[in-house]
């Protein structure tokens, strides 16, 4: 398995193979896994002091905060794997 690292926005990445989902900050349900996972130092934020739009939630229960769109951080996701593909 090799390593794939994904963009999510001002040079920052985070390795594909460990990304369970990336979700909109919006819901009440979301927002309490952003403040667990403060509350447990298991919360990285990326965002630059910008607006949250994509939270990144790992197989490790870190919880990734973007400035980017999440259909934006998927995109990026899927274009790299039909890269592998090909």
């Amino acid at each position: 398995m090799s390593l794939r690292l994904i963009n999510i926005g001002f040079g920052n990445v985070v390795s594909a193979n460990r990304i369970i989902t990336i979700v909109s900050p919006e819901s009440a349900p979301i927002k309490r896994i952003i403040s667990v996972a403060r509350d447990n130092n298991k919360l990285i934020d990326a965002t630059y002091g910008r607006r949250t739009r994509a939270v990144i939630i790992t197989d490790s229960d870190h919880v990734v905060l973007s400035a980017v769109q999440p259909e934006t951080v998927g995109n990026r996701v899927l274009t790299h794997e039909e890269e592998m593909v090909d």
